[in-house]
């Protein structure tokens, strides 16, 4: 039998890897743990997937700032842009954006680290890409996933004790 402190071992390993591989669903694994072991504190499982989830993100953020050197695999070769198309221009208007409104981009990583909407991977690169600090997207995605995560976690014992 797992002790507390190993079940949130693993519980932050499932949350790093779910970070960095999409396919990983660290809210099944979540709702599993919780209704397998309900004595763990909600808040306790919030904090650690949302300190899991922040660091595997952050290298998502220092990937696309180009502070972390990616693997030949994943890496494209950079070759000059011949026209600016739509997608290009859209996010060079974010980056813009992110620049002069710094409450909207603080915003906007709050809103999809709770909602995952859009999702938060690609919120966590294109915030590395657009230069916003490093300081609002770990505050905001933290909190943003501490919410989510909290949610998720209390849900079942509310759920239970309200039927």
């Amino acid at each position: 039998m797992l002790t507390i402190i190993g079940l949130l071992s693993t519980t932050f390993g499932v949350s790093v890897a779910s970070a960095l591989l999409p396919l990983i669903s660290v809210e099944l694994f979540v709702v599993g743990l919780v209704l397998k072991e309900p004595e763990i504190p909600w808040w306790v499982l919030a904090l650690v997937i949302a300190a899991g989830q922040i660091g595997g993100k952050l290298l998502h953020y220092y990937a696309a700032r180009g502070s972390i050197r990616l693997p030949g695999l994943v890496r494209r070769e950079r070759e000059a842009p011949k026209t600016r198309g739509r997608w290009r221009a859209w996010l060079e208007s974010f980056r813009e954006n992110c620049r002069s409104r710094p409450v909207w981009a603080g915003a906007v990583l709050l809103i999809s680290a709770v909602a995952s909407l859009p999702p938060f991977a690609a919120v966590a690169f294109v915030a590395g890409w657009a230069k916003v600090p490093v300081t609002t997207f770990l505050l905001t995605g933290f909190v943003g996933r501490f919410a989510r995560f909290g949610v998720l976690a209390a849900a079942p014992t509310a759920m239970t004790t309200w039927l």
